[in-house]
């Protein structure tokens, strides 16, 4: 497989890399023959997050014996160095390892003092002079935040939502990171599950050799489609861009990228399902939200309270209960037309 440095780092990863965050909902056995399905295939990076409940503890049963052969890369929501420091404990053990190569902040509302000796970058500090990471680094959604980062100086690698729906300001910011010798690494290529056709922005994103697209995988299908694409990376051509092209004009503006940070909702409402609704309708197979289940979770909206949680964590400025509220009414307007009242 092909690799590319990760910036300072000086790491060597493929260009293909493993997203732990959907391995969560995969039973145990299956993501163990998985990941080591990834491993066979010369997949060397890894990334998942203490956040992302078991997916640490697959890692870490799949791939203990290889540990050598791989980079990891794990994230803390901590808020200060001590809680850093145990989560770092407990990642550790779960991925059967003493060193984690990335050690990140888990998109932080604000960057942490770095002269704050109790605060989040002393821990990550401390656990890099003691050897228990290698480097330091933050994943992010906030535009202001992942710059200011990248220009500190302090940080190794970053870690920022990068699509074929990239804007000009996302494709700087990749320019600043290869200016300042940070690693780039792509979450959310597939934008949330809203493109696709995998292809357009595994070619979109070959452009750049400073980036290392980590792709969600829960299925050993989706491994073999991205082992596919990395044997014949497809060109970006006039058929490729015409794809492009479609997907940024529907997808066009302010939508849910499924983050998931405005959850849990306090009145149960699935919100990062719900608030794509129209896109996931028309998008994907549909008939998997036609069920009894989701017309319950759609009405579930009228339950909203407009108590603004979610307006106030979502890294995207989004008006989310406005949002809902009109993809519940396109919901049930699709469901007339293709189930029935």
């Amino acid at each position: 497989m092909e690799k590319i440095k990760l910036g300072r780092t000086g790491l060597m990863v493929t260009r293909t890399a493993f997203g732990a965050l959907p391995l969560q909902r995969t039973e145990m056995g299956e993501a163990v023959k998985i990941l080591r399905a990834a491993y066979d295939a010369g997949i060397n990076f890894f990334d998942t997050a203490r956040a992302y409940t078991d997916s640490e503890e697959k890692i870490g049963h799949a791939l203990a014996d290889v540990r050598k052969n791989i980079v990891i890369a794990t994230k803390t929501h901590a808020r200060d160095k001590a809680g850093l420091l145990r989560d770092l404990e407990r990642s550790l053990e779960k991925l059967k390892t003493d060193y984690i190569d990335i050690y990140q902040l888990h998109n932080p509302e604000a960057l942490p003092d770095p002269n704050d000796l109790e605060g989040l970058y002393a821990g990550l500090v401390e656990a890099r002079d003691k050897g228990l990471v290698r480097f330091i680094s933050l994943s992010n959604h906030r535009l202001p935040v992942a710059r200011e980062a990248v220009l500190s100086g302090l940080y190794d690698t970053l870690q920022f939502p990068f699509s074929s729906l990239a804007s000009d300001i996302d494709i700087e910011l990749v320019e600043i990171c290869r200016k300042e010798n940070v690693g780039f690494i792509a979450m959310k290529a597939l934008s949330g599950g809203l493109i696709t056709n995998a292809a357009s922005t595994f070619a979109f994103l070959r452009q750049y050799d400073n980036v290392a697209p980590i792709w969600g995988i829960q299925r050993m299908s989706e491994l073999e489609e991205f082992i596919a694409l990395e044997k014949n990376p497809p060109s970006l051509d006039g058929d490729m861009w015409a794809v492009i092209k479609k997907d940024r004009a529907e997808l066009a503006g302010n939508f849910c990228r499924a983050c998931g940070y405005c959850m849990p909702c306090p009145e149960g409402i699935q919100i990062s399902t719900a608030a794509r609704m129209k896109m996931l309708l028309r998008r994907a197979v549909y008939q998997r939200f036609l069920t009894d289940e989701w017309k319950q979770n759609m009405r579930n909206i009228d339950n909203c309270t407009e108590c603004g949680q979610c307006k106030e964590k979502c890294p995207y400025g989004l008006d989310t209960p406005t949002l809902l509220k009109y993809m519940q009414k396109d919901y049930f307007e699709f469901y007339k037309e293709h189930a029935g009242s």
